[in-house]
């Protein structure tokens, strides 16, 4: 397993700059950004795909500081109600399978989407709750009119392309939680798994390592390291359905930290070896968005906590 970085962590830096900033930190691989969501994408799908050479030039520049490529990311929302932003979401994510492809890449990170109310408006609507009915009729039909015609056909061309989507549980989207990633799976064929954020299971109530194990062997295709602090008084007065910005962090009930500042290295250490058992042997990809630590700083932090766990897990057999 390794330790790797996504490099929109590192949002005013070049790709260069980034990679040279990775290979000094003791890094071993980067995930690369394509646009939608990203703050930074680090590389332009365009060149890789028409312009001669631009492919062979990316992989050697990341060969030549002992790196790999263990993802491109495109998070979006591909199934963005606004007709526009939709089809530029779709059209990032299927020239960035492409591009994968051209890479002799077999991984792209993106998330599900989530559609709007189908009807009108221009915003995506994520469904939580099912009290009143037209909730409940609301998301049936966001997956049947929506989310099943796209990643039937989404799924598949990935696969054709030799590329396996890990899609990032995330809420927001119409997958965010294990039995709707399944659920998902079950539609878009074997070529679609998970990219294991445990950051964004802690504050729903889930158990990272019940997930992994759910998943099974090989559900899990990519991982990303990061961290979540849950404020135990704020969640017991207001619950963690929290719509405050992410930078009042004083307030929040919960909020992103790097790694090992949401929970110990006990935690992570059983995280390591269930990813093991389960037979991932990838790449554990650090995602920073701390409010409370720089990037470089928290970067940094994350790599040395890793490192020590990665050795000590090594030959371990056992899980909690």
């Amino acid at each position: 397993m390794k330790i790797g970085l996504y490099t929109d962590s590192l949002p005013d830096l070049s790709l260069i700059e980034a990679l040279d900033f990775a290979a000094a930190s003791g890094l071993e691989a980067v995930e690369l950004g394509t646009g939608n969501f990203s703050n930074a994408p680090h590389i332009n799908v365009d060149r890789v795909l028409d312009e001669s050479g631009a492919a062979e030039a990316l992989l050697q520049a990341v060969a030549e500081r002992g790196l790999v490529i263990s993802a491109l990311n495109c998070n979006g929302n591909l199934l963005d109600a606004h007709p526009q932003r939709r089809r530029q979401s779709q059209e990032v994510y299927h020239k960035t399978v492409r591009a994968a492809q051209r890479l002799g890449l077999n991984t792209v990170v993106t998330m599900s989407g989530c559609p709007g109310d189908l009807s009108s408006g221009e915003y995506p609507n994520w469904v939580t709750c099912t009290w009143q009915p037209e909730f409940l009729e609301l998301v049936e039909r966001q997956w049947a009119e929506a989310v099943e015609p796209f990643w039937q056909v989404a799924g598949p061309f990935a696969a054709a392309h030799g590329v396996n989507i890990a899609i990032e549980m995330h809420p927001g989207q119409a997958v965010y939680n294990t039995r709707t990633l399944q659920r998902l799976r079950a539609l878009a064929g074997p070529s679609v798994g998970a990219n294991l954020d445990p950051s964004h299971l802690f504050w729903q109530g889930m158990d990272p390592l019940v997930v992994v194990r759910a998943l099974g062997p090989g559900g899990v295709f990519h991982v990303h390291a990061k961290d979540t602090r849950l404020d135990p008084g704020e969640t017991a007065l207001n619950g963690v359905l929290d719509t405050r910005a992410t930078a009042l962090v004083a307030e929040r009930a919960w909020s992103f930290r790097t790694v090992g500042y949401g929970h110990p290295a006990g935690w992570w250490r059983d995280f390591i070896s269930v990813l093991r058992l389960m037979d991932y042997d990838g790449v554990l990809s650090i995602e920073h968005e701390d409010r409370l630590m720089g990037s470089r700083e928290g970067i940094h932090k994350s790599v040395e906590f890793l490192k020590p766990l990665l050795l000590r897990t090594a030959a371990e057999t056992w899980i909690v």
